[in-house]
């Protein structure tokens, strides 16, 4: 499987498909993860804009960190995740947010795409220049929490959130 899925970074020839991305998680009506996906998408060209505008750390708020958008396409060009690395920490990012932020498209969960996502991200990140990431998922999460650890992720520690969410810490050696 793994083949046949690639990381691509947002362009206009997925248009179609990621539109459907985005509706069927949108009408699933469940959170989604990475924040970047919960943009409405529907003038492209300007989500577009936005996503490669958010790698320069010159014109992002002070809160921000420079960041990529990827989409996880499978070999039939069927968009069925998106991942958000951070190409640092600040201090939020450090205790509940991580390097990498993903998600799958609810109706291809439980087929190893979370655990192609992270497995591709990583390398990503490597190129980045970092040695280790940090990836975290909340408490409950256990489907994440088990692509983490299928990935070398190490927990260090929980986080319990203001609002009593426990946030689980993990860190990749890269």
């Amino acid at each position: 499987m793994e083949k046949q899925l690639q990381l691509v970074k947002p362009a206009q020839e997925y248009f179609d498909e990621y539109v459907s991305f985005y509706e069927e998680w949108k009408n699933s009506k469940e959170p989604i993860v990475p924040w970047v996906v919960d943009k409405e998408p529907y003038d492209f060209a300007a989500y577009l804009r936005f996503l490669e505008s958010e790698v320069d750390e010159n014109i992002l708020p002070a809160d921000f960190v420079p960041h990529t958008t990827y989409w996880l396409r499978r070999g039939d060009g069927r968009i069925v995740g998106a991942v958000n690395i951070r190409h640092r920490l600040n201090d939020r990012l450090l205790r509940v947010g991580g390097h990498i932020g993903y998600g799958i498209r609810p109706s291809e969960r439980q087929k190893g795409y979370a655990t192609a996502i992270l497995a591709k991200s990583l390398e990503i990140t490597r190129e980045l220049g970092l040695e280790k990431v940090l990836v975290v998922c909340d408490s409950w999460n256990t489907a994440s929490e088990k692509t983490i650890l299928k990935n070398g992720g190490v927990l260090e520690s929980d986080y319990t959130e203001e609002d009593g969410n426990v946030v689980r810490r993990y860190w990749i050696e890269l």
